[in-house]
């Protein structure tokens, strides 16, 4: 079989869609139609860039990992999904036998194989395999564009519960309100934070953010002429403290910090603002050489820990926040487009906003021939 049209990164800024072959499954896989996807800030970096951090596309490859379906075919072992489920994809495979994968941290497995990180073919097709295990049933309040959330929600569910362990009545702040960062922010809330403090440059971000799920905002003055980052970011931090009243013990500090926006003054503004004893958690991704202030980290025996993707227990939390009606996700979908106009909807999504003017927080991409009214 050869009817599995996929949308392929030949190089930088260039895209087709092309005809490739229907995987083959083994005993324990799944084949799953490709209903959803959601645009994913990475899958525009290799796009624009042709590489993320030390990831480099050297040769064409699919695009796309948030993705959900339907269940087309099962392996002779497989028990847990039938063919006609509804699913949520987890996009990686591991070895499952190194010393990660045993201790319950799959997520840095050396072997991993991940969706759309090169050399490894993404879902952005007709049909994508997977292992039976990484295939999760949406219950019936689900629809698929909710399946597809599950993937960048499961980030969130990474760094804020399973990495930032936040217990209900702490507070949060969250720099970056883009689409991981709003989610971050409505995991706090549904998990009992009792501030959300959202940090953005863009105004409207911060107001949709304020309506989505924090309870405080923060706009960053403009850099002076010659400053640098780590003196902005001095500054930026004790204007941040006296407009909030944030403390650094007490009622007032801030338990867990989350830096989901990649910049370097937001990483240092962060660990800055961070209470004594508190968490700093990085999910964005930016520049790997930054300059931190080291001396703070010491004195304030900060935990800091970088968050990738998702470990155990992620995806089925993620699902049972959203089915509970604890976290929206309905209201982060702002675009939607058909697979043929695939190229539009990674246009849009790397302007940020739509011709008409509206600002995009996350794009959904139909599978072929699938309507984008489709749910």
């Amino acid at each position: 079989m050869s009817d599995n049209p996929s949308f392929v990164l030949k190089g930088i800024l260039d895209v087709e869609i092309q005809q490739k072959p229907v995987p083959e499954i083994g005993a324990n896989e799944v084949l799953v139609e490709v209903k959803k996807t959601g645009i994913c800030g990475t899958d525009v970096h290799f796009l624009v860039h042709g590489s993320v951090g030390d990831f480099i596309v050297e040769k064409p490859m699919v695009l796309g990992h948030e993705s959900a379906g339907v269940v087309s075919k099962v392996g002779s072992s497989v028990t847990n999904v039938k063919v006609g489920d509804r699913v949520a994809m987890e996009p990686a495979t591991t070895c499952r036998k190194c010393e990660a994968c045993k201790e319950g941290r799959y997520q840095i497995c050396p072997d991993i194989v991940c969706a759309a990180t090169p050399p490894t073919d993404g879902t952005l097709a007709r049909y994508y395999r997977l292992p039976s295990d990484l295939a999760y049933p949406l219950p019936p309040n689900l629809s698929l564009e909710d399946g597809a959330m599950m993937e960048p929600l499961s980030v969130a569910v990474h760094a804020v519960s399973s990495l930032g362990a936040l217990r209900s009545n702490q507070s949060v702040a969250v720099f970056g309100c883009g689409p991981v960062g709003l989610l971050c922010m409505a995991v706090a809330k549904a998990l009992g934070a009792s501030r959300i403090i959202a940090v953005d440059v863009i105004p409207d971000r911060l107001e949709f953010a304020k309506a989505y799920a924090a309870t405080d905002t923060f706009l960053p003055p403009s850099m002076d002429k010659g400053e640098s980052e780590v003196t902005f970011s001095m500054r930026n931090a004790h204007a941040m403290k006296e407009k909030l009243g944030i403390a650094e013990h007490g009622p007032r500090a801030i338990d867990l910090v989350l830096d989901a926006s990649g910049a370097d003054v937001a990483i240092q503004t962060g660990i800055l603002i961070a209470k004594s004893g508190g968490t700093f958690v990085q999910v964005g991704i930016g520049n790997p050489d930054i300059t931190i202030d080291m001396f703070a980290v010491l004195c304030k025996e900060l935990v800091v820990r970088g968050s990738f993707r998702y470990g155990p227990g992620d995806y089925p939390l993620a699902i049972a926040l959203v089915a509970s009606g604890r976290v929206d996700i309905k209201s982060l979908v702002t675009h939607r487009f058909p697979f043929t106009q695939a190229c539009e909807a990674f246009e849009i999504t790397r302007n940020g906003k739509s011709p008409d003017g509206k600002g995009v927080i996350k794009v959904m991409i139909s599978g072929p021939d699938v309507d984008i009214n489709e749910v």
